[in-house]
């Protein structure tokens, strides 16, 4: 078996990429969670002050994002994805780099997340800095109905 490594490129992303942004969180997340948001959630949170996004791009294609928003001196990473076949590639790793690096660019001294317990990002999260701060009982319903536990994780920005 060979690999073949590519190399990662993070560049700003705006409205204008909602489409490559749709198609990630439709590989990447399975609706049996309910974890992806609607084009209109992705939009209307796009316009808001604060709000950043940034694309992930191997061989120019789009594999990966991440959507944060700053207030202040805090920020919330809202969606973190990598398109099914490049994951575990270190694809969401550089963009939780780049989040976090463009949080300090910010003044941003403390970062928050909610993912879904049981989530394997979890372990990326954790070692980046992040610990479990709580939980929301139920928080994420799937297609199905089922109902799934959010956790909450900070870390403090060195």
């Amino acid at each position: 078996m060979s690999t073949r490594l590519h190399m990662v490129e993070l560049i700003a992303g705006s409205a204008a990429d909602i489409a490559a942004v749709e198609q990630v969180m439709g590989e990447a997340f399975d609706p049996q969670f309910g974890e992806a948001w609607t084009r209109g959630q992705c939009l209307g949170i796009l316009g808001m002050p604060g709000v950043w996004l940034t694309l992930a791009r191997v061989d120019g294609a789009v594999v990966g994002f991440s959507l944060a928003r700053a207030i202040v001196d805090e920020a919330e990473l809202l969606l973190l994805a990598t398109s099914r076949q490049h994951q575990r590639q270190g694809i969401g790793a550089a963009l939780l780099r780049g989040m976090l690096a463009d949080a300090r660019g910010r003044g941003v001294v403390r970062v928050h997340l909610e993912v879904r317990a049981g989530n394997g990002a979890i372990e990326l999260y954790r070692a980046h800095g992040f610990e479990k701060l709580g939980e929301r009982r139920s928080y994420y319903r799937g297609r199905s109905g089922e109902v799934f536990d959010a956790h909450s994780y900070g870390a403090v920005l060195a």
